[in-house]
Formats: C-alpha cells, sequence, structure tokens
C-alpha cells in the first residue's frame, strides 16, 4: 500500500495532521493543499525581483514544501516560501529561496529554458483545471527565463515550443535569492468563469546538493503532475481580454557562396535579399487563439546535423520554425505522425537541368494560420491551414560555339493548399481522453503534366485514438485506428507504390497487389496498448497493431516504412527509495517484433536493461540487445527479399550528476553479428562553465561499422533464384566522427567515410548467400578512378566507385537581444561547408580540422520584430 507522506500534503489551509495520518494510513489523498491569490491595484508590482514592493507585505505567503530528492518527503535543508498576487492584466509570483551559504549557489547565465547546471524556481499552473495539462514557467537564480507546456499528465512530459511573452527577475543576496515574475493573462489559456481555480505546483532545483524541493512531489513510485496539484484559489472578476497582438518583422540576408563560378548569372557573390511581414494573435473568445501570418519568416536560425544516409529511407528532421513549434501539442495526436510539419514549405522536387540553374531552396508559403484553444466542457481544439506558391527554376544554356546563353524557367512546384484538424475531449475524473485528427492536401496539378506525375493531387489521413485511465495514471489503456487515402495521375500513384515505404514492386510480395495504372491508394493503422505506470516496484506493458501495406500519410506527416503486424512486451522492476548503495535503481526485459503481411518476420528483439543512480548520484545505465535470424523485403530496393544475420549488442553509459557545476558523460556501445559485421560506437558529453557569462559544451561521437550486407546496385539479367534481377551487395566499413561545439555558437564538424569490399549479388532470394564477384567462373577488375567492371559470362557489369569520404561543417552564430518583451532583434551568421571524395579512407580526428576548411557557403541575416499587444 502507498503511504503518502503527510509533510507534502499539509495544507496551507491547516489541515490537522491526526487527518492526514488517518487519510495516510487507509491509502487515499487528504483535502488538496490551497494557494490564496491576493488582488492588487494595477502597477502595484515593479518586477525587479527583490519583493520590496509593499503589495508583498499583505500576500498569504505559503512555506510547507518538501524534498523529493534526495530524502523523499524530508523538509528541505533551507526554507522557501512564495505568494502570488494578481491584477486586471498579469499574474504575479514572488519567491524567497534562502539558503545558509548563499556562495554555493550556481548561477551562471544561460540560454532561455538552458538550466540544468543553474539553480532555478519553476511554479506551474493548471488554468483549465483538468488535471491533465499545464503551463510551466520559471527563472534561475541569474534571471534567466524558463518555460513549457505539460500535454499530458507527466511531470516529465514538457514541449519547449511554448514561448509566451512573459517577465522574471532575480537578486541574490546575503540570505540566498528572491524571484519575481509577471504572467500576463493574454499569455494563458482558461475557462471564462468569474471566479477561478487552477490547479498550482512548485519546484525549486538546487544542483549543488542535488536537491529537488516541491509544494507538493508526485511520489516517485507514481507518474502524473497536474492530478496531483494543489489549488489556486482567489482570483475572480477577470475582465475578458481582445488578446491582440502584432508581430510585424523585417529581415536582410546575405548568401557568400564559396566557388562562384564567374559564368552564373544567378550567382553576384552577394545574394542580397530582403523580405518583411506580420505575424497576428487574437483571441477568438477566452478560450480560442487564432494565429495568422502574411508573407510568414519561416527561415530557420538553427542548422539541420549532418548525416550521411545510407539507407532507403528518408531521414526526419526536427521542426525549428516558431510559428509550427507554438501550440503543436494541440495538433499531435497520440498515435501515427499524421501531421510533420516540415512537409509545409519543403524543397522541391521538380527535375531541371541547365549550365547552371537557380533552384528555389523551399516552397515559399504565402501565408498560414491556426486556432488552437481549450473550450470549458474539457474539448481541445486544433487547427491550421497553410498555402505554399508556385515556384519555378531559372535556367541558363550556353551554345558551346556562340556562347550564348538562353535563358528559361521550368515549375518544379505547384501551388499547394494544406490542412490540420484536431479535435480532443476529457473526460472523467482520471483525464482520460479521446480525441481525431484529420490533415489533407490539395495540389493544384493539371493532368499529364511533369509535375502531376511528381505530386498526387489529394491526399488525405487521419483517424481516432484515445487513451484510457485509471486509478490515477497508473494503469492506461491507449490506441488508434486510422487511414490514409491518395488520389492522383496514375505515375504520381506508380511512384507511391515503388517508394521505399511500400516497394509494392517486390517479386516475390504475392500476397501485394501492384498496379501501375492505379489512380488512388489506400491504407490503414490501429494499434492498442494496455500498461500499468506507476506502483513501488512492478510495472509492465504490452501492445499490437498495424501498418497496412498501402498505409502512406507523407504528404502531411511522416512514416518510412508501412506493411508490419507488430508487437510489444515489457516488464520492469525498480526501487525508489534509497538505499546504503543506491538513490534508486531498475532492470527490464522487453521484446518487440513485427511480421509484414506475407507472414515474414522483419525483426525480433530482446532487450535485457538496467540502471541504477548511486547516492552522489552518478548513473549507470546498460542493456543487452539479441536479435534472431529474420527477413528485410526493402534491402534490395524493390527487389526478392532477404535474410538478416543473427546479431547481438551491448551498451554501457556512465554519467555524473545531473546538476554538477561541470558534467560530463560517456557511452560506449558494441554489436557483433554471425557474417562478420562489427559495430563499435564511442560517445559522451563534456559541459563546463569555467564563468558565469561562459559555458563550453561538447559531444564528440566516433562510429566504425562494418556491414556485411550493404546493398550497392541492381542490373537486369539474373538468375531464377532472384527473379531475373541481379542485386548487388557489399561488405562497407564505414566510419563517422563528428562533435557537437556550443561556446554560445553551435558548430559541427563532421567527417564520413564508407569503403566498400567483398561484392557479390544475391544468390537466391530470402537467404544470406552472395555469389561473390572474381570466384565461380565471374571476374572482377578495377580501374584507377575505383570503378568496377564484373564479367559473368556475356554479361559485363559497371559499377561505380561507392566508396566515399564526406566533409561538413555547420555552424550558427546566432545573437537574440530581446530589446523589449516580446520584441527582438536577431543577427546570424551560418556556415554550410561541405566537400565530398571516393577515396573511401578510415577518418580521424584530423579530418574534423579539414571540415572546416572545406568550401562552401557563408549566410549572413538581420531581423527585427516588434511586439504590439492591442488589448
Amino acid at each position: 500500500m502507498f503511504r503518502w507522506p503527510c509533510l507534502a500534503l499539509l495544507s496551507a489551509t491547516a489541515i490537522p495532521p491526526r487527518l492526514c495520518a488517518q487519510t495516510a494510513a487507509a491509502g487515499i489523498a487528504p483535502p488538496r493543499k490551497q494557494v490564496v491569490a491576493t488582488r492588487v491595484p494595477g502597477d502595484a508590482v515593479r518586477v525587479d525581483g527583490r519583493l520590496d514592493d509593499a503589495v508583498w507585505a499583505e500576500a498569504r505567503w505559503i512555506r510547507d514544501f518538501v524534498q523529493k530528492m534526495p530524502h523523499e518527503g524530508a523538509p528541505p535543508t533551507d526554507s522557501m516560501r512564495i505568494a502570488i498576487l494578481y491584477d486586471d492584466g498579469a499574474l504575479y509570483v514572488g519567491a524567497r529561496m534562502y539558503s545558509r551559504d548563499p556562495s554555493k549557489i550556481q548561477a551562471p547565465l544561460a540560454r532561455r529554458d538552458d538550466t540544468s547546471q543553474i539553480e532555478h524556481l519553476w511554479v506551474s499552473f493548471d488554468t483549465y483545471h483538468d488535471r491533465r495539462t499545464a503551463y510551466s514557467f520559471g527563472v534561475t537564480a541569474s534571471g534567466v527565463r524558463m518555460d513549457f507546456y505539460h500535454p499530458q499528465d507527466n511531470e516529465y512530459n514538457v514541449d519547449g515550443g511554448f514561448n509566451p511573452v512573459w517577465e522574471a527577475k532575480a537578486i541574490i543576496d546575503s540570505l540566498g535569492w528572491t524571484a519575481e515574475m509577471r504572467i500576463p493573462f493574454s499569455q494563458l489559456r482558461f475557462n471564462d468563469r468569474a471566479v477561478q481555480v487552477w490547479g498550482f505546483n512548485a519546484d525549486h532545483w538546487i544542483p549543488s546538493r542535488n536537491e529537488d524541493v516541491f509544494w507538493i512531489p508526485v511520489p516517485t513510485n507514481r507518474t502524473g503532475w497536474s492530478s496531483w496539484m494543489g489549488d489556486l484559489v482567489g482570483i475572480q472578476g477577470l475582465k475578458p481580454s481582445r488578446r491582440l497582438e502584432l508581430l510585424p518583422y523585417t529581415a536582410g540576408t546575405s548568401t557568400l557562396t564559396g566557388a562562384r563560378d564567374p559564368k552564373n548569372p544567378f550567382d553576384d557573390g552577394k545574394n542580397l535579399g530582403a523580405r518583411a511581414g506580420a505575424d497576428l494573435k487574437m483571441g477568438l473568445g477566452p478560450n480560442l487563439t487564432l494565429d495568422g501570418a502574411v508573407n510568414p519568416d519561416f527561415g530557420q536560425v538553427e542548422a539541420d546535423p549532418a548525416v550521411v544516409n545510407l539507407s532507403a529511407f528518408e531521414v526526419f528532421f526536427d521542426e525549428k520554425r516558431p510559428f509550427f513549434t507554438e501550440g503543436r501539442q494541440l495538433l499531435r495526436g497520440n498515435g501515427p505522425s499524421y501531421f510533420y510539419s516540415r512537409r509545409i514549405g519543403a524543397p522541391p522536387r521538380g527535375a531541371v537541368s541547365g549550365d547552371f540553374v537557380d533552384y528555389p531552396h523551399n516552397s515559399t508559403i504565402l501565408g498560414a494560420a491556426k486556432v488552437t484553444g481549450r473550450l470549458a466542457s474539457g474539448v481541445s481544439l486544433g487547427v491550421l491551414t497553410a498555402v505554399t506558391g508556385r515556384e519555378s527554376a531559372r535556367t541558363v544554356g550556353y551554345d558551346t560555339v556562340s556562347g550564348v546563353g538562353t535563358f528559361g524557367r521550368v515549375e518544379v512546384a505547384p501551388v499547394s493548399g494544406y490542412g490540420v484538424a484536431r479535435v480532443q475531449q476529457e473526460f472523467g475524473t482520471n483525464a482520460s481522453v479521446v480525441g481525431v485528427t484529420l490533415t489533407g492536401v490539395h495540389r493544384d496539378v493539371a493532368p499529364g503534366t511533369a509535375l502531376a506525375a511528381l505530386y498526387d493531387r489529394e491526399a488525405l489521413a487521419g483517424g481516432a485514438d484515445w487513451i484510457l485511465r485509471w486509478n490515477r495514471g497508473t494503469y492506461e489503456l491507449q490506441g488508434w485506428l486510422g487511414f490514409s487515402h491518395l488520389r492522383g495521375d496514375s505515375a504520381a500513384i506508380n511512384r507511391v507504390q515503388r517508394s521505399a515505404v511500400h516497394f509494392f514492386q517486390r517479386p516475390d510480395a504475392d500476397y501485394l497487389t501492384y498496379d501501375p495504372t492505379r489512380t488512388t491508394f489506400t491504407g490503414t493503422v490501429g494499434t492498442l496498448q494496455f500498461n500499468k505506470n506507476g506502483g513501488r516496484h512492478w510495472l509492465y506493458g504490452l501492445g499490437a497493431g498495424w501498418e497496412s501495406p498501402g498505409f502512406d500519410p507523407n504528404d502531411v506527416g511522416r512514416l518510412s516504412n508501412a506493411d508490419g503486424r507488430f508487437e510489444y512486451t515489457s516488464l520492469r522492476y525498480r526501487e525508489t527509495q534509497p538505499g546504503k548503495l543506491f538513490q534508486n535503481y531498475g532492470v527490464g526485459l522487453y521484446t518487440n517484433a513485427e511480421w509484414d503481411f506475407g507472414g515474414d518476420r522483419q525483426f525480433l528483439v530482446a532487450e535485457l536493461a538496467g540502471d541504477v543512480t548511486l547516492r552522489n548520484f552518478w548513473t549507470i545505465n546498460t542493456y543487452v540487445d539479441v536479435l534472431p535470424r529474420s527477413f528485410d523485403h526493402s534491402a534490395t530496393r524493390g527487389g526478392p527479399t532477404v535474410a538478416t544475420p543473427r546479431t547481438w549488442d551491448a551498451v554501457a553509459r556512465l554519467g555524473n550528476s545531473f546538476g554538477a557545476k561541470t558534467s560530463w558523460n560517456a557511452r560506449i556501445y558494441y554489436g557483433r553479428d554471425e557474417l562478420g559485421g562489427e559495430t563499435y560506437r564511442l560517445s559522451g558529453g563534456l559541459s563546463i562553465r569555467p564563468g558565469a557569462r561562459w559555458q563550453l559544451s561538447l559531444t564528440p561521437n566516433y562510429l566504425r561499422s562494418i556491414n556485411p550486407r550493404q546493398y550497392v546496385a541492381t542490373f537486369g539479367n539474373g538468375g531464377l533464384a532472384t527473379y531475373g534481377g541481379r542485386y548487388v551487395f557489399a561488405f562497407v566499413d564505414q566510419s563517422t566522427f563528428l562533435t557537437h561545439l556550443t561556446l554560445d555558437v553551435y558548430a559541427e564538424p563532421f567527417a564520413a567515410s564508407g569503403r566498400y569490399f567483398g561484392l557479390g549479388e544475391l544468390a537466391a532470394s530470402r537467404t544470406l548467400d552472395l555469389k561473390l564477384y572474381g570466384t565461380g567462373g565471374t571476374s572482377l577488375s578495377r580501374d584507377g578512378a575505383g570503378n568496377y567492371t564484373v564479367i559473368d559470362g556475356s554479361d559485363t557489369l559497371q559499377i561505380a566507385n561507392p566508396d566515399f569520404n564526406v566533409l561538413s561543417f555547420r555552424s550558427n552564430v546566432v545573437i537574440r537581444w530581446e530589446w523589449r518583451p516580446g520584441s527582438t532583434l536577431y543577427l546570424v551568421w551560418s556556415q554550410n561547408r561541405f566537400n565530398a571524395d571516393t577515396r573511401g579512407q578510415l577518418v580521424r580526428p584530423g579530418n574534423l580540422w579539414d571540415s572546416v576548411r572545406a568550401t562552401g557557403d557563408n549566410f549572413l541575416a538581420v531581423k527585427i520584430s516588434y511586439w504590439i499587444p492591442v488589448n
């Protein structure tokens, strides 16, 4: 039976200790704690972090805080107090954190939301009082702000894309430190009621002692957040606000190319550009918000990481554009990835040729709007629409005799309209939810045109999902059921069928119907999962589901490979109570498997994992995976199924205390298969703060991998065992060296190589066997450029040199100055350097320096925005 920590639940309204003891013995919670907000006149609080305004003396302070770490339920080492005030326009939070030795307060400066090694306080509000969602605001002892949104009833599930306009200040003094926050009501969403009751909690993190202090801690053997909060009362008489905000901007850019050809009429070496536009935010009643944009600035300030992709599948990158990150939790369901916002404004697909080509990097977003919010009935709503313009590439071709250039323009992307809608209903005392998501795309492509062969004309996807919770979220039954439907010219639908997501043309996939004349394409998806998420020791889960061969949400969503029936199980034992040696530990057994709709097992993995947190808060994590032989229906890129070898791998990670001034971790991975394939990865991280205004972070990563079955090419004239095709594979010795370096500057030197050897073709489908070139009557030769020639009887195969060495250097220097609340000046300098050749030499640390010297482009940008609240 779970025993409630009475100290954590004693209320500011003086619940008798006897009542606390009685309810704890019965395994139920006593009445919720309360904090009372006090109304004050407008402009009564000057936000400077000092708490010297007269109104703070009249405030109702709470002092009953309790540790969650390192000693759950114990009083804090040093006391603290918090009070809440409000006026017609904003909520004010004041806090005093005492310290017996203020010199030990860790208070370096950092970027917004980067506060792991800094002492900080954050407060959280369940403004809808739904016991499921919450907004959190925090400030460090040095005055750095942090803010995020809890989309679910989980302390650790946070969305950092929530970036409201608010203020906070902090001051360190001889007693410890104080903080003040001003949170405008216009930045919060709540029900339209005369008297407000919100959920409330607070957390004070003291990294020098690894001490985490809460008003109401969620017990370590439970899962939750909003459902455990106390109540914030006393707020009443708020006048509805129009919540109208304008954010006009202007920006200028310049791209300095590193290897300019003077004959290129599209590159003058500077490539100056300018743009202007505006964002609009407007309240639609007290619960809904409209976000609109005219000529929106969706340029990214952060660079995507460099990758070398040897698979058949798409690489997905994180969204970093503010319009799409803000409020995305209301558009994201609990099931498949129906909405991947980077599809909107993605690079065009049209093919163009010419001596020089000016090709658009992205499709221009002409306009976008979204409506998000939550109604008093518990219904959450999110709707987004966007339109991208028609894109053309400019070309020039020079006559080889006269040298005269002929200019042209080729359409490479059509006008496209995108729509996403989600409705979610909460119900029951345990905040169970059921939701429906629908996405759609319509493109203006004329039948029979070149673009109609590349783009689906219409795409729909969506479905229903649910999370049924009971016993305060300890048990959960969740699942989803969805569909996708594509419509377009037969050439476009044929492209989808033959893509890596489906490979319907596989010659041995007799359970699929490949039809190149199709003009529609439909699929389904479904999953059911049961999980036990709470309890002192035992946690478990199991689930099963499917993605039909025709399921494809990729016009707006994200999916790598369809055609699977899968299941998983998990069993974990944990100890959350500190002992003589460990702060906590856990061990678990997990299995995951998938079969395609033809019955071939695509993978089966069994994993044994363990984790330990020592009393000094160092952590050790390790796991071992075992994968028996299976099949891969994608390895031949549309050819027959290939067997996969038995494999095992193991990982160990060691890290020091999460909040240490100098934090570090080291990780080693090793894996091996029955064909001699081998992988090892050495990685780690180091974060040093040499001064209050400096932080140096390094995350080196070295990978060495020998894959015995890397696809190379496909040729005709093969044998019956491989359905008339020659599917060439080889060993590839791949190495990658990269490190992320941050010193108020983001830099990623990256070096990778691959050396192919042991070339051969698949001997028969559904096997591991290769017919090695150079044996069995075949000959294999290689020229000075590394290209292969294979002679097999009357057939001659020419294989281009597949070896590679890739160097990449990507860096960002961003100066961000919020010169007034919500108004920002950006100065950006980005570098993108790249070089590739076919040497296939193993990379070494020195290659990282070579990446810095590679040729590339420099991008310079200046952007200024001005936030105008219109109330």
